[in-house]
């Protein structure tokens, strides 16, 4: 395989590779991320992180990777601007019809990988219903459970939310990325309560109109993170990226 970019390959390439090639598609936002982070923060977070993982992956199996979709679903982040963001509806069919434009080419397995949190139910949604209309196999995830582990293991949730948002874990991953890009006048919070190591996810939701606004937007003390936090965090995040990649794609054998 010459490349592991989708996009760099020609039709004919595809075409042959297709019934035994992974493809991954990452999915992004393009969203405010508090007063010191590019919006483009989480486009920018799980593209390195596809590609990456992906480049490992490829020691052991076929895979190539899809452009990534800077949009998602960001409704509850439009009352601070500088948001472009899908409703919910829209954003569920969009990536259903990339994962049928994806069938319908060819490829028999597909890895949704996901680096936004108001994206994470609705790709689940469109895993299943797309998987009961076409032959192919779609995995979905979010790349902070599949690194959960590993980043409790470095204390990333410690005294913040995990992953947060725009917080000291986010703002630390874009330091070691992209550091130029995130402000060097940072803000801060005193009270912040940190995730619960053994439960990636809340038993049960709480959603309250207004709660972003009442935050600012962002959710713990995005002046703790550094670039070395961020160059920590990023081998465990694409190693378990890779991993799961490998072991999605054998679970077909």
């Amino acid at each position: 395989m010459k490349s592991i970019s989708f996009a760099g390959h020609t039709r004919e390439e595809l075409r042959l590779l297709a019934p035994t090639t992974l493809v991954v598609l990452p999915l992004g936002a393009t969203e405010q991320h508090g007063p010191h982070l590019p919006v483009g923060t989480d486009y920018y977070t799980v593209e390195h992180l596809g590609l990456e993982a992906a480049k490992a992956a490829a020691k052991q199996i076929p895979v190539v990777v899809a452009p990534a979709l800077p949009y998602g679903c960001s409704e509850h982040h439009l009352p601070f601007g500088a948001t472009l963001s899908l409703q919910t509806e829209v954003y569920y069919r969009v990536v259903c019809d990339l994962l049928r434009s994806l069938a319908l080419d060819g490829f028999r397995s597909v890895f949704l990988l996901n680096g936004h949190g108001g994206n994470h139910e609705l790709i689940q949604l469109a895993a299943r219903d797309t998987a009961l209309k076409h032959p192919i196999r779609v995995g979905a995830a979010s790349y902070w459970h599949l690194a959960w582990e590993g980043l409790v293991g470095l204390d990333a949730h410690q005294g913040a939310g995990l992953p947060g948002h725009a917080g000291r874990f986010e703002t630390s991953v874009m330091l070691a990325l992209r550091g130029p890009m995130v402000s060097s006048k940072r803000p801060h919070r005193d009270v912040v309560v940190g995730s619960d190591p053994n439960r990636p996810t809340p038993l049960w939701r709480n959603e309250r109109h207004g709660s972003w606004q009442a935050i600012d937007g962002y959710t713990d003390s995005p002046d703790n993170a550094t670039a070395e936090l961020g160059e920590r965090y990023l081998p465990v995040l694409i190693d378990s990226v890779a991993r799961t990649l490998i072991e999605f794609y054998r679970s077909a054998a």
